[in-house]
């Protein structure tokens, strides 16, 4: 890697990390060639329990949408929500066409329909082993896999050579759909000369190989064996392939099929017509029938493996759902991956299932998921065949990047071949020569569950309530006798425990009592200099009395 200032006669190439890069989620990065830019996918992450409010967070755009006239399109991996989610609040502000595979665009169209997007909203299909230009952009798609149907890697030839995007990837020998990825596309490219190869880091802590999604399948099949009541299988919506082996082993077993939840009913319809699921028209319960069938004949399928709160597993565990309920006997599998973030919630989740006599399997009991990202001996082969100029390790927390590296470095690569960057990041390419620019300094959006934008300073009030709390107090005062009329009041929210309360309330409103007669006989101060004088003195108390610092209001009243 070069430092230094730029030639004015070379061309640049220039690479920048929107997101994925330092967190899981919210994968979203633009290559800019010439004054023309292309977007690899647009995703969304799911905020920690800490961003109170928020249900999804958004890539900051604000750097693209300066230069929006000049992007070709958005090149789309795969259509998990981490790498598509975020299009729709993308493409109310631009207008350009979005590439990807059909089960891809199928979940595209269908959220872009719910945003009034899809009439305006150019959407193009693409096939692994096409080369196809996009603006002056040429790509190549490769088949990959993954814990999604026909995903694709991206190869873009620049002048300065190729740059290659993994996108989500494992190298699963016997994939559900047949689908393994192009290791000879992969060698092929790397004889031709990679120049910089963006690669999946979320799995690289785990040694070996990632197991075959096929045996997901076989140990489905053996809990629906042996389970006695009824099952209830939450997992994503978007994962055809899991949903495909429930079915299956439903049909096996000689079980009916209910499918709840509006996003899991969407997502099978749609793979159903485009042909990606097949689906028994046997095996399937109307729901209006449901109640006709015994336990032991009847599995779920649902969503709600990560603890969602308005999820139809959650509700159903809360005994909130008008419909389903828990009941002793009841085997519910979460057949899903623990998301850094969502262990709280999927914990709590757990406990709220077992309270009502369910059964409960999940990847840290049992063997009923499998990750759909490569590990160590994966990453290890994809290098060894792309060889490239420079690693960028991709999708991950700052660790995974780190680890990425590290196991790059084992492998012979330099250390100045192993760029670790994280989101915002700018890199530049001269004459094969990469380069760190000035990092962006990017704030992704939060969003409620209106789907409205939340302010991190809003973000950082709601946060500092929850963890300090609020105070509440109110007196009043005779302004011409410059005396107190009335003992003050005040209300604690989340300030003090119930043990603390009443000996706290004590002496705070002795403190103020005692502070406002003293500056009433000083002199004469206006109603918000005495409010201000009154919040100090609260401060004081609460720091040195509790240790704490809550947001604090207070009103002076002239009577």
């Amino acid at each position: 890697m070069i430092k230094g200032k730029e030639p004015e006669r070379i061309k640049s190439l220039r690479v920048v990390i929107l997101g994925g890069a330092g967190e899981i989620g919210l994968n979203c990065m633009v290559i800019e060639e010439k004054g023309e830019l292309l977007m690899i996918d647009c995703g969304v992450a799911f905020p920690q329990d800490q961003v109170l409010g928020a249900e999804l967070k958004i890539p900051d755009f604000s750097w693209v949408l300066e230069r929006k006239q000049s992007l070709a399109g958005i090149v789309l991996t795969h259509g998990h929500e981490d790498h598509i989610g975020a299009l729709p609040y993308l493409l109310k502000a631009v207008n350009c066409p979005v590439y990807g595979t059909s089960l891809t665009l199928g979940l595209v169209e269908e959220r872009l329909r719910e945003g009034k997007l899809a009439k305006k909203t150019r959407l193009v299909e693409v096939c692994a082993g096409e080369r196809r230009k996009v603006g002056n952009f040429d790509l190549e798609f490769i088949q990959s896999s993954h814990s999604f149907a026909d995903v694709v890697a991206i190869g873009l030839r620049t002048e300065q050579g190729i740059l290659l995007h993994s996108g989500d990837f494992k190298l699963d020998p016997t994939p559900v759909d047949g689908k393994r990825m192009d290791l000879n596309a992969l060698s092929r490219l790397g004889e031709e000369g990679v120049l910089a190869f963006f690669s999946d880091s979320t799995n690289v802590e785990q040694e070996g190989y990632t197991p075959s999604e096929r045996e997901v399948g076989k140990a489905l099949l053996e809990f629906f064996q042996q389970a006695k009541g009824r099952i209830i299988v939450a997992l994503f919506a978007s994962h055809i392939h899991r949903i495909q082996q429930v079915l299956d082993a439903s049909q096996a077993v000689g079980r009916k099929v209910l499918i709840y939840g509006r996003s899991m009913e969407a997502n099978t319809s749609i793979a159903e017509d485009l042909g990606y699921l097949s689906i028994s028209g046997s095996v399937l319960a109307p729901l209006n029938k449901a109640r006709n069938f015994p336990p032991e004949k009847v599995v779920v399928i649902t969503t709600g493996s990560q603890g969602e709160p308005l999820s139809v597993l959650a509700r159903m565990a809360r005994g909130e759902h008008k419909s389903l309920k828990i009941f002793p006997g009841d085997t519910v599998i979460l057949s899903s991956k623990f998301i850094p973030g969502n262990e709280r919630a999927i914990n709590r989740l757990i406990d709220d299932l077992y309270r009502k006599g369910a059964e409960v399997f999940y990847e840290k009991v049992s063997e009923i998921h499998c990750s759909g990202h490569a590990s160590q001996e994966e990453l290890k082969l994809a290098l060894s065949l792309v060889r490239p100029k420079y690693l960028v390790p991709v999708h991950g927390e700052y660790r995974h990047l780190v680890k990425h590296k590290q196991l790059a470095l084992r492998m012979g690569f330099k250390e100045e071949q192993c760029l670790v960057v994280e989101d915002g990041q700018v890199i530049e390419f001269y004459e094969r020569e990469a380069r760190l620019k000035e990092r962006l300094n990017l704030e992704p959006i939060s969003l409620d569950g209106n789907r409205e934008g939340i302010p991190d300073t809003v973000l950082r009030e709601r946060l500092r309530l929850a963890q300090s709390g609020v105070v509440f107090g109110s007196v009043g005062i005779n302004r011409e006798k410059r005396q107190r009329v009335s003992d003050a009041v005040l209300k604690f929210f989340g300030a003090v425990s119930e043990q603390e309360a009443s000996y706290f309330l004590a002496i705070a409103k002795k403190g103020l009592e005692q502070k406002l007669d003293f500056l009433l006989k000083e002199r004469s101060y206006s109603n918000s200099e005495l409010e201000e004088e009154l919040r100090k003195e609260l401060r004081r108390l609460f720091k040195g009395q509790l240790g704490r610092r809550p947001r604090i209001f207070i009103t002076v009243l002239e009577g």
